[in-house]
């Protein structure tokens, strides 16, 4: 009896100390240069499961008088991890969003719209989800729609920018043109709407890879708003290019299969290089951030998760719109894993978020984020 008891004794201390290290090893992601380190930004992919693991152990250990001292090693890590547990997972339940606008706020609307389900489309043969993604951007009444995977298909009457500028009333927007066909027949990319009028704009294109874009661009609109100047950013980072082979690789390794060891390789290659690709971006991002003139706001599809460099980078001291008014872990991107939030609003501190409301939606791969900010009447520039 008592050999069991101290193999098992053994066993939790081991379990402890490697999950420990995993987890913390995941929370040094938040600072660590992909570029340089990309096999610890695997693991913080998984920080969510290495967060319950650490928090089962921490309170295992406080049942078992033998293992209660290892409850103080469980405590310390999760005290050191608490800002990537903070960024993970928001702490305001019962704050329903309200419809209504408050005063003096500006609504901000974010959403990678997958092109409209335009090419979805043409490949179910279905009338597709675009006049429902367009109803409901009209519903929400915000003072600001940013989209990413944006189409303009030419050859219709009735384009995306024009049913949305004149049956919506976004009278003002920019439109980065990142991607289209030879022909002229169609364009996407990346765009700010607006009922408030532009001042300014500006454009920056992340580098190419072989010659190729494989990224939408950095954009920023300067909008007018009563007496103040706010400067709104959107930006759509480097995707992983998953193709459906990839995801049927990924359900392999979730399944232990055969061919796990081929199914990786491919994968960890695709991620370690959007690992080193979004580092970049985002300390090019940051440098812009910083250089506003006024206050801002970022928004988009930044394709990392809240614990990654990239993130941490980006936000800075910034508010996140749904940690600083959600509740739970704000799914936003809806394969592969229910712990992806990739979407997200950033707020100056000069822009308290109000409230923040993400939606679950059936018409794109990404759920839309939606936030009011208060304006004060006098916003002071840099």
């Amino acid at each position: 009896m008592a050999t069991i008891r101290n193999f098992s004794r053994r066993l939790f201390v081991i379990s402890n100390i490697v999950a420990v290290t995993l987890f913390l090893l995941a929370c040094a992601n938040s600072f660590l240069h992909p570029g340089r380190w990309w096999f610890i930004s695997l693991l913080g992919l998984v920080f969510p499961l290495l967060l319950l693991l650490v928090l089962a152990l921490f309170i295992f250990s406080l049942f078992f008088r033998s293992c209660r001292r290892w409850s103080l090693f469980s405590l310390v890590a999760l005290i050191l991890g608490w800002p990537n547990i903070h960024a993970f997972w928001a702490f305001h339940p019962g704050e329903h969003f309200q419809q209504e606008k408050p005063p003096n706020s500006l609504r901000v609307l974010t959403w990678n719209c997958r092109s409209f389900d335009e090419f979805i489309t043409k490949k179910r043969g279905s009338s597709g989800h675009r006049p429902k993604m367009l109803d409901f951007i009209g519903e929400q009444d915000a003072d600001v729609v940013c989209l990413q995977e944006f189409f303009n298909d030419r050859k219709g009457q009735d384009t995306n920018i024009t049913f949305i500028r004149d049956r919506l009333h976004y009278p003002y927007y920019y439109f980065s043109k990142d991607y289209g066909h030879l022909d002229g027949m169609y364009e996407a990319g990346i765009v700010i709407f607006s009922r408030y009028p532009f001042t300014d704009s500006l454009i920056m294109r992340y580098p190419l890879r072989n010659g190729m874009r494989t990224t939408e661009s950095l954009i920023a609109a300067d909008i007018k708003v009563g007496g103040d100047t706010i400067r709104v950013f959107t930006t759509h980072l480097q995707s992983v290019l998953f193709k459906s082979k990839d995801f049927h690789d990924i359900e392999i390794i979730k399944n232990v299969n055969d061919s796990i060891l081929a199914a990786s390789r491919s994968i960890a290659k695709k991620l370690s290089y959007a690992f080193r690709q979004r580092g970049d971006q985002a300390e090019q991002v940051r440098a812009q951030l910083d250089k506003s003139p006024h206050p801002a706001i970022i928004c988009g599809d930044f394709n990392d998760v809240p614990n990654s460099y990239t993130y941490f980078t980006i936000r800075g001291n910034w508010k996140d719109a749904y940690i600083s008014r959600g509740f739970g872990i704000g799914r936003t991107y809806v394969h592969i894993s229910p712990t992806l939030r990739i979407d997200y609003i950033l707020a100056d501190p000069r822009l308290p978020v109000l409230q923040c409301r993400k939606f679950s939606l059936p018409y794109s791969d990404h759920n839309p984020v939606m936030a009011d900010l208060q304006l004060p009447d006098t916003v002071a520039t840099r």
